[in-house]
């Protein structure tokens, strides 16, 4: 099993930046990817942003969503067990409920596929 839990949401105005953080606990030994997702009000989940496993000399290969590229971006410290999601220039339409994701495939967290998820962390962004 693996547990994780989001941080850093909170209430910006639209052109702002906030970034989220994910710990991840439990059987961190294996090398998941990791992701974000979102929710808006009256929504489904949608895919936000992923990254492949790093390791030292071998970056982690990253998949945004193309509504957040250019603005978003993802990271990861494997030695802390944390993936963070920088957003920048946020917009209105930004605001929803961001989840942190993990999996043993990038594909399959992209797709929200046999996912571990967190509780997630409110953004939002007023105009």
């Amino acid at each position: 099993q693996l547990q994780l839990v989001e941080s850093g949401g909170g209430l910006v105005q639209t052109g702002g930046s906030l970034r989220l953080s994910c710990a991840a606990s439990g059987r961190t030994s294996l090398h998941y990817a990791m992701g974000w997702f979102r929710q808006a009000p009256g929504k489904e989940r949608e895919f936000v942003a992923a990254m492949s496993w790093s390791s030292p000399g071998i970056a982690g290969i990253t998949n945004y969503a193309d509504s957040v590229k250019g603005r978003f971006t993802i990271s990861r410290d494997n030695a802390k067990n944390t993936v963070d999601l920088q957003m920048n220039s946020l917009k209105p339409e930004d605001t929803a409920i961001y989840y942190c994701a993990a999996g043993l495939q990038t594909r399959t967290v992209v797709a929200g596929i046999d996912n571990y998820w967190g509780r997630g962390t409110q953004v939002t962004v007023s105009s």
